[in-house]
C-alpha cells in the first residue's frame, strides 16, 4: 500500500456526512502533526441561531518557513454528502478493487486532500511557509466553515500569497480542467398572498396561481445575457413550485416558488436581486433572495502557469482554464489571495460507489507537490 492510498483509506474511513466533525478531524491532526504542523481545531455555530444542530468543525494548520518566504496554502473540505443506498461496499469501509477506491469522499475530496498531505512530505520545510485550510462544512450551508476560517487567519495574519483548493475539476482525465473562476449564485424565493375562498364564488377570493404563472413566465423568458471571454452566459432556473392545496375546491391563499440564478460577472448577486424584485412587485409578490456567492476570476497568469507546468510534466497534457460548474469554497477564499481550483476527475462524485483509480492519487501527490515548490520559489 502506498503512502497516499493509506492516508485516503484513512479519512475515507472516518465518516464525516456534513456538517463534519470529529474523527476525520482527529485523523488530518495525526496526519500533520508529524510533519512539523501547528494545528488549530475550532467548532462554529453551535446554539446560534439558524445554525445546524450539530457545530460545524474547522481546520487550519500552518508549517512556517524561513522569515520572509512565500506562504502557499492548500484548501478543501472533508465534509461528504450523504452516502445513500444500494452501494457494493460499505461508503465508509474504503475497499479497493482492482484499479480503483471506493468509498464516500473518494474525490470529493478526501482523495485530493490525502494527496495534499503527501504532497508537503516531499517539500522541505525551508522552502516557505505551507498551510491547510480545511472545513467541515462545505457540502452543507457554508455558514460557519471557510468563512470562518478566513476570520481566524486575519485574525492571526496568516495571509497566503497563493491557495490551491482541491476540488475534482478534471472531467475525462486526471490534469484535462483547472478552474480559474467561478460564476456566482443566488437563490430567490418568490411567494404571492391571494384570499381564500371556494372555487364557486371566485368574485369573494383571490387566485395567487395565474400571478405566480405570469410572474414565472417572465422570469424564464429573461435573457439575462450572452456570455462573456471567460464565463458562459448567465442561467435562471425555476427549481420549485408549490401551492399546498390539499382541497379540489378551494382558491388557495398562497402560491409560492423558487428559482436559481447562477450568473457571471455581468452580474452581481445584488443586481439580480433587485431585477426579480421587480418582477414580483409587478405581479403582486415579493421575493427573498439568499446570494450564495459572486462571481470570480483569478486571470490566467503565473499561478495558472505554475499548475498547468506541474500537470504538463506529470502527465503530458495541458489543463483547460474553465470556470464552469458550481460553486466551492474558493467564491469566499478568493477575497484573501488568488485561488485556483484543481484535483481529482469528477465523474462518480455524489454518486453511489464513487471512486478514484489509485494511480491518480499517487499522480496527482506528484503535481501538489510541483505545485507547491514552485509557489513558494516565486
Amino acid at each position: 500500500m502506498t503512502e497516499v492510498l493509506d492516508l485516503a483509506k484513512r479519512l475515507i474511513a472516518a465518516p464525516s456526512v456534513t456538517p463534519a466533525t470529529g474523527p476525520v478531524f482527529d485523523a488530518m491532526e495525526a496526519m500533520l502533526a508529524p510533519l512539523g504542523f501547528e494545528v488549530t481545531r475550532f467548532k462554529r455555530g453551535e446554539g446560534e441561531e439558524g445554525s445546524p444542530e450539530e457545530a460545524v468543525e474547522n481546520l487550519f494548520a500552518i508549517r512556517r518557513g524561513p522569515p520572509g518566504s512565500k506562504h502557499f496554502a492548500f484548501a478543501g473540505h472533508v465534509d461528504v454528502v450523504p452516502p445513500g443506498s444500494g452501494w457494493a461496499s460499505e461508503p465508509f469501509e474504503p475497499e479497493q478493487r482492482g484499479e480503483l477506491l471506493y468509498g464516500r469522499g473518494a474525490v470529493d475530496m478526501k482523495g485530493s486532500i490525502a494527496c495534499m498531505v503527501d504532497a508537503v512530505a516531499k517539500v522541505p520545510a525551508d522552502a516557505g511557509t505551507i498551510s491547510f485550510i480545511i472545513t467541515g462544512d462545505e457540502e452543507g450551508p457554508a455558514l460557519h466553515g471557510t468563512r470562518a476560517l478566513i476570520d481566524f487567519m486575519r485574525e492571526h495574519g496568516h495571509q497566503p500569497d497563493l491557495c490551491l483548493v482541491g476540488e475534482p475539476t478534471s472531467v475525462n482525465r486526471l490534469g484535462d480542467m483547472m478552474k480559474i473562476g467561478r460564476r456566482g449564485s443566488v437563490n430567490i424565493w418568490l411567494e404571492v398572498e391571494g384570499t381564500q375562498g371556494h372555487v364557486a364564488y371566485p368574485h369573494l377570493a383571490e387566485n395567487p396561481i395565474p400571478k405566480l404563472v405570469a410572474m414565472l413566465a417572465e422570469l424564464d423568458a429573461l435573457v439575462l445575457d450572452e456570455g462573456t471571454d471567460w464565463f458562459q452566459p448567465s442561467n435562471l432556473e425555476i427549481t420549485d413550485l408549490e401551492v399546498g392545496n390539499m382541497a379540489h375546491n378551494v382558491i388557495p391563499a398562497k402560491a409560492e416558488a423558487r428559482i436559481s440564478i447562477r450568473f457571471n460577472d455581468r452580474h452581481s448577486g445584488a443586481s439580480l436581486s433587485e431585477k426579480v424584485g421587480a418582477i414580483a412587485e409587478k405581479h403582486g409578490g415579493v421575493a427573498k433572495p439568499i446570494i450564495s456567492g459572486e462571481p470570480f476570476l483569478t486571470p490566467p497568469g503565473e499561478f495558472s502557469d505554475i499548475i498547468a507546468a506541474a500537470v504538463k510534466a506529470e502527465t503530458g497534457i495541458d489543463p483547460e482554464p474553465s470556470t464552469t460548474g458550481g460553486t466551492s469554497d474558493a467564491r469566499f477564499l478568493r477575497a484573501v489571495c488568488p485561488v485556483i481550483e484543481f484535483g481529482l476527475c469528477n465523474a462518480t462524485m455524489h454518486k453511489r460507489d464513487e471512486a478514484v483509480a489509485v494511480e491518480d492519487l499517487e499522480v496527482l501527490s506528484r503535481i501538489y507537490a510541483r505545485v507547491a515548490r514552485a509557489a513558494l520559489a516565486v
